[in-house]
């Protein structure tokens, strides 16, 4: 399917919009940068804890926000998460600390220091009862070993460590991690009556949960930081060869522009809503940089291509019929990409939503860099190349007839 058969824009002519265009997003992107302190590390660069709590409701966050704060946690992070996808997220949130102090024993202190937060700030049960919510299966099978509901006497073991293991899946499973009555376990196989009378009576029923904690030291996380730098640099190096060695060594150095300003302009766009840097993103930011630099190769050769059939017309001209040629391919591929990285993005849910923030911005300015960036560096460079050697002949032709002169 071909989408612009006969197009035919002066794409060289409006170079000058796409530039100031360019220099407009990244001065927005990097004031933000600059303004905000520098960009936003996720724990795997900078070190820290993330702790996932789920609610039974939604999060009060202004209330988290206050516990932290009265427990000297103010510089903590709080994150609601939200995922069309999975409705149960709405009442999920990501409590982040960045690390204070050296060795596991910090880290493992700030856990405990947010988990305390929780506890302190919505209360336990009053008769210090276990929450359910939070039990192990080895805890929930000790319960009910030691209150025996099934009255089992000497065969209890096995058969009450296999129901809390049902239980505690059911939990997790069916929802969400949290159960705000006992009576939504009654489905479970083996979970009679008098065996939800004893988890009543027994345990209580807390209004959150821990979902997950990751936990990064900072000497891994400067570490992470420099490795992912060192592959995007190698990444950019590594085509610039290839271009200079396929092309010229002019086609790899505007290729290798065109896509730092795709990464440059992405970053500036992660500051300005808010997304952290972390190893997810370096992969959609590796990925954005072969993304845009296959659509400028394909430009490039058909560039090439031209210079051997249209010898009459100026290099502009050239460069403007090679993106005109390649514009129904260039729209088909990116808008196809873009559609799929949005619903990535509206659907894919929290843990994949800066990688696919990174791929919708990078697939758009990626696809117009190719043409509104690249493609005028290379023109822009013939004419000045152009020019200087049309002044070494004219210098040359001058020189030749003073020495005639003289001979005579």
């Amino acid at each position: 399917m071909e989408l612009f058969r006969d197009a035919n824009v002066d794409w060289m002519g409006k170079a000058k919009y796409f530039v100031a265009l360019s220099l407009t997003l990244l001065a927005i992107g990097w004031i933000s940068i600059l303004r905000n302190g520098g960009m936003r590390y996720g724990i795997d660069f900078r070190g820290g804890t993330l702790v996932y709590v789920r609610f039974s409701g939604l999060p009060p966050i202004d209330k988290i926000r206050a516990g932290l704060q009265s427990a000297g946690l103010g510089n903590s992070t709080i994150q609601q998460i939200s995922d069309i996808s999975n409705p149960e997220s709405k009442n999920d949130v990501v409590i982040g600390l960045e690390q204070r102090g050296q060795g596991d024993e910090s880290l493992d202190a700030g856990k405990q220091a947010i988990l305390d937060v929780l506890h302190k700030t919505f209360g336990a049960d009053a008769s210090g009862k276990p929450d359910f919510n939070s039990i192990t299966p080895s805890t929930l099978a000790a319960i009910l070993v030691q209150n025996d509901p099934l009255s089992l006497r000497t065969t209890a073991g096995d058969r009450y460590n296999q129901l809390a293991q049902r239980l505690i899946d059911a939990r997790d499973r069916d929802h969400g991690g949290i159960v705000t009555n006992f009576d939504e376990l009654k489905n479970v196989d083996g979970a009679t009556p008098a065996v939800l009378s004893s988890l009543k009576s027994q345990l209580s029923l807390g209004n959150f949960t821990i979902r997950n904690v990751d936990v990064v030291g900072p000497k891994v996380g400067g570490q992470l930081r420099r490795q992912a730098i060192l592959a995007t640099l190698y990444a950019l190096g590594g085509m610039l060869v290839y271009i200079a060695f396929r092309f010229e060594w002019v086609y790899g150095a505007a290729a290798v522009i065109a896509v730092f300003h795709d990464v440059l302009i992405t970053l500036g766009f992660f500051s300005l809503f808010h997304y952290e840097i972390s190893l997810t993103v370096i992969a959609a930011l590796l990925t954005l940089v072969g993304y845009s630099m296959n659509d400028t190769i394909v430009i490039f050769d058909r560039v090439r291509e031209n210079l051997r059939l249209m010898r009459r017309e100026s290099f502009s001209e050239i460069v403007n019929r090679s993106i005109n040629q390649t514009l129904s391919r260039t729209i088909l591929t990116s808008g196809l990409t873009f559609l799929t990285v949005l619903v990535l993005y509206v659907m894919g849910g929290e843990v994949l939503r800066a990688f696919s923030f990174a791929m919708v911005v990078g697939v758009v300015v990626g696809t117009y860099s190719s043409f509104g960036i690249a493609a005028p560096i290379v023109v822009l460079w013939n004419r000045f190349n152009g020019r200087r050697g049309a002044t070494m002949r004219a210098g040359s032709a001058a020189n030749k007839r003073m020495v005639a002169a003289a001979r005579r």
